[in-house]
């Protein structure tokens, strides 16, 4: 059985009040006054009723947290009855003065005005309507003074009840905050490794599919521009590994992460050749004056030239020529992506039989150019168009021949996210003439 501590002290400390007072009103009557030179006009004798007022006057303290403002009024009406009918108080005013810092200390400021005023007006009475005088004005202030800085300082302890309890409120309400914002830094940082890990993998693998298909073409007819592909699929891979360790590094407890730049504008050249390399032939232009541009826009750039390319590269059809473009602005980036690809539904026929012409010319007769420009164009057939009727939609979605389509590709989502993220605008779709464009436009502040 659980014990309720505070209301055991209370009426522990109840119980050692009204003992106190009885033995005080039983030792200091009239005759013992008297006797110590010390004579008070109209004191009465003590005898049992006057104890049992005491014992009632006292007896509250026992409930003055759970009913303080009842408890209060049940000891005034005993206490305002020993000074009316003149019986010496003993410790009665001290429980007064208990009940009264309980109800101030433990109720709302209306009902602690109310305990104040009836505290005072039950003391007035008892001294003008009791038969003891020979007391001065100066012991009605006193007095006075002293309840009302009991009562003060009941209020003062449940101000400070009530401002420690919204201290510990609004320290759970950061707590919670601050899981709320932990948990949804880590959401956004496993969706950016996402981002990161399709980017890089999706490029990669992309042009090593095409390349491997390229070397599987030429590698009867033409064993050197096969060992060619394999040692730029070799290649590719290592540099998917390095990037990949690099992002999924951050991820590990038990290792340093390999720390290095992200990729930026600054690395086009170099997977504009890389894309060349793959069979895809591109055009890369740059306008206006470089600026140091942000990091993340920075980054956001250099994927969505990735995105466009990989694209490209597998989507647009053999001999399609790509134009990425990079414009600086004083206050605004400008990335573009297109090709004049015709699809791979349309081109696929074409394509395969020059591919194989290509990988079949004789090294007599033919040159080792022809047989690499057949090689990549029966790559890029083979990686661009997968089925016969294929064709690409705007988020990388592939619809194949007969009944059967690709699941939506995460590419161009991820790049929608990423220039979102930094408030630019973002256009993707066909082209007029023909072809597919990707383009972007970011703001930047002060030119940077």
């Amino acid at each position: 059985m659980r014990i309720d501590r505070s209301r055991l002290h209370d009426t522990v400390f109840a119980g050692v009040v009204a003992t106190a007072s009885v033995v005080l009103f039983v030792l200091y009557g009239p005759d013992r006054l008297r006797a110590d030179g010390l004579t008070i006009e109209g004191l009465r004798q003590p005898d049992a009723f006057g104890a049992l007022l005491l014992v009632g006057a006292c007896a509250p303290i026992a409930v003055r947290r759970r009913w303080p403002l009842g408890a209060l009024c049940a000891g005034l009406v005993p206490q305002t009855l020993l000074n009316v009918l003149g019986y010496g108080t003993g410790m009665a005013a001290l429980s007064g003065m208990v009940l009264l810092y309980s109800v101030a200390s433990y109720r709302g400021l209306a009902l602690a005005l109310a305990a104040l005023v009836l505290s005072l007006a039950a003391y007035v009475v008892g001294a003008v309507a009791g038969p003891v005088r020979g007391v001065g004005w100066n012991e009605y202030i006193v007095v006075a003074v002293v309840l009302v800085s009991v009562w003060g300082a009941g209020r003062s302890l449940r101000l400070r009840r009530a401002y420690l309890e919204e201290l510990k409120d609004r320290a759970a309400r950061l707590e919670r905050a601050r899981a709320a914002d932990t948990r949804a830094a880590r959401a956004e940082e496993r969706s950016r490794i996402a981002r990161e890990l399709h980017d890089v993998v999706a490029h990669h693998v992309s042009v090593m599919t095409v390349q491997a298909a390229a070397a599987r073409r030429v590698l009867a007819s033409d064993p050197e521009l096969a060992r060619e592909a394999l040692s730029a699929i070799e290649h590719t891979g290592r540099l998917a590994m390095t990037e990949m360790r690099n992002i999924v590094g951050v991820l590990r407890t038990d290792a340093r992460a390999e720390l290095g730049p992200q990729p930026g504008v600054r690395d086009l050249p170099a997977l504009v050749e890389q894309m060349r390399e793959a069979g895809l032939p591109i055009r890369l232009r740059v306008e206006g004056e470089p600026v140091p541009l942000p990091a993340g826009v920075d980054l956001a750039a250099y994927r969505l030239v990735q995105e466009g390319l990989t694209n490209s590269l597998r989507h647009a059809g053999p001999g399609a020529e790509a134009v990425v473009t990079v414009r600086h602005g004083p206050h605004e980036l400008d990335v573009r992506v297109a090709d004049d690809g015709r699809g791979m539904a349309d081109a696929r026929g074409d394509a395969k039989a020059d591919a194989r012409a290509g990988a079949k010319a004789e090294p007599r007769t033919g040159t080792k150019a022809d047989a690499r420009a057949g090689a990549r164009a029966e790559g890029r057939a083979d990686g661009r168009a997968g089925a016969k009727g294929a064709a690409a939609g705007p988020d990388g979605d592939v619809e194949a021949g007969g009944g059967r389509s690709r699941p939506p590709g995460h590419g161009l989502v991820g790049i929608r996210e990423r220039v979102a993220l930094y408030g630019g605008i973002l256009s993707i779709g066909p082209l007029p003439g023909g072809g597919f464009e990707v383009r972007a436009r970011f703001p930047l502040k002060d030119g940077q």
